[in-house]
Order: structure tokens, then sequence, then C-alpha cells
């Protein structure tokens, strides 16, 4: 099985953390090992030689793994945000120090998309339901991870009340940054969600706008710039992490905006210094009763 991360492949390819070899017989791992061995040299890593099945498991319970840290620091995170002054940032940070959790994939947001995470699990959790065992953990992951993109409604409803005619934007539509892939993007079901409001959604993402065409089609509207997207809206949702989107300033919001009010789906924003000039709110950040504007 491969390891490799969605628009990352090259680096992984060229570092990667272990070699998992799956083999019919000792013959073909040899030979397959052999190859590995002459590719990195000194650096070959950790090498696994299984049988076919258990090599297949080990990607499986990989991917199911990760997506349980996702499901678990967001689960932590809509816990933070009914404690005032708590932050799931600060949260996260001190067990990532922990040596037996580690820091990856507790960044808390609005869920896990793409091709494998939502697959894997489902597919580990109908395979486990054949062989006769339900894995109520996995059904937990994946719920929370169903659920969680719809945290973003509710807070733009906390603060405008009734979406009906509302101006939306959405800052990010691809499943992850660095990538055009829109496969099970958490921006979907929080698009759909906002049309079922009666909201009107302006979006922008600096490479996924082609394929988001394939899914909204002229359901909602397409801008070229993050700028483009924030003008006359009453609420701005950030769901992708783009870098570009990073270096906005609280200016750009206040600016542009009708309304300025900013939902941080994927903390990339200092909660200090936005909440200082705008309504901001965002995922995992404890703060007291919104005022509905």
């Amino acid at each position: 099985p491969e390891f490799l991360r969605e628009g990352s492949a090259l680096h992984d390819t060229l570092n990667p953390d272990r070699i998992v070899i799956g083999e019919h017989d000792k013959k073909s791992g040899d030979t397959l090992e052999a190859l590995y061995r002459d590719f990195y040299g000194e650096k070959t890593p950790p090498t696994i030689r299984t049988n076919l099945p258990t090599a297949e498991l080990i990607k499986y319970a990989s991917n199911a793994l990760l997506a349980t840290k996702i499901s678990f620091i967001n689960m932590i995170a809509n816990i933070c945000e009914k404690i005032p002054s708590v932050d799931v940032t600060i949260v996260a940070k001190a067990m990532g120090l922990d040596k037996r959790i580690g820091p990856s994939f507790l960044n808390a947001g609005l869920g896990y998309g793409g091709s494998c995470f939502p697959k894997d699990v489902k597919a580990l959790i109908a395979y486990s339901k054949k062989l006769g065992y339900t894995p109520e953990l996995l059904e937990a992951v994946e719920n929370v991870n169903e659920t969680q993109p719809y945290k973003a409604v509710q807070l733009c409803k906390k603060f405008l009340g009734n979406l009906k005619s509302k101006k939306i934007a959405i800052l990010g539509l691809s499943f992850k940054p660095n990538t055009d892939d829109m496969r099970e993007a958490r921006s979907i079901p929080i698009i759909n969600q906002l049309l079922k409001e009666g909201a009107n959604i302006t979006a922008y993402d600096p490479v996924a706008i082609p394929n988001a065409k394939s899914i909204f089609k002229d359901r909602i509207k397409y801008t070229s710039s993050a700028i483009e997207c924030l003008k006359n809206a009453d609420c701005c949702i950030i769901v992708t992490e783009w870098n570009e989107l990073k270096k906005l300033t609280p200016e750009n919001f206040t600016k542009n905006m009708r309304q300025p009010i900013l939902i941080d789906g994927r903390r990339i924003y200092d909660p200090k210094q936005f909440s200082q000039k705008l309504k901001f709110v965002a995922i995992g950040l404890g703060q007291s009763k919104v005022k509905k504007v």
C-alpha cells in the first residue's frame, strides 16, 4: 500500500516514514525490498514485510486512526466553544507535545474530506460488519465528521438569524489546500445547507473553481479573488486553509464586507487581532454569547 498525501505526493515518495510490503511469497518480497533499498540506499526507511491481508489492513487502519484524531479534536473543539476563554488550538498544542500523542492531525476545523479518509473509514466499517463486528468507535468518528461542517452554518445563524437573501462569502472550496480536489470537500455540505436556508453564495478558491462548477453549477457565484468574494458580504466562512487566505488582514474584511462577520473554520487567524476589528468567531474558540446583527 502507498501512504502518499494528496498535494505532497512527490515529497512523500522521496521521504517515506516506512515501507510496507505485502508479499505473495518470500521471492516476490525479496525482489520488491531490493528495489526499494536500491532506490533509497542509506535512507531506506523502516520496512515491514507481511502477507497481503495484513498489508491491506495496515493501510485502512492508518487512515482510520488519522480520521479518528481529526474527529476527536473536533469533538474537543465543540466542547471548548461552550467554555468562555478556552481555545482548542492551545489545548491541541499542549496535547501534541506529549510524545505518545504527537501534534499531527490535531488541527480542529470543519472535518476531513478527500478521496481517502471518508472512503476508507466507510469501507472498514462495512467490512467489519460483514465479519460480524460493529466498530462503534469508527461509526462515531464518521458521525462527528458528517455533522462538523454544519457548525459553520450554525455560527452564521447565531450572528444573522434568518439567512434568507443574506450574502455569504465562502473562501476555499477544495477539501484541502494545494489541490483542486472537491471529493468529499467540506464546502459541499456547507454551501448546500446555506442554499437551503435561502442565502446567496459567493465563493473563491485559487484552483478548485472549475471542479466546483461541476457540482454547484450556477447556483452560486464564483470570483477571481478573495477580495472580490468579500465585496458586500454579510458573513464570511473560511473553509480551506490556503496560504494566500492566511495573508488577509482584518482591514480586508472590514473595508469590503457589508457586515464584517468572520467565521474561521480552519483556525488560520489570530483571534485577539481579528476580534478587535470585526465580529469574529472560530471553531473551538470559547466566547460569550453572540449578539445578532
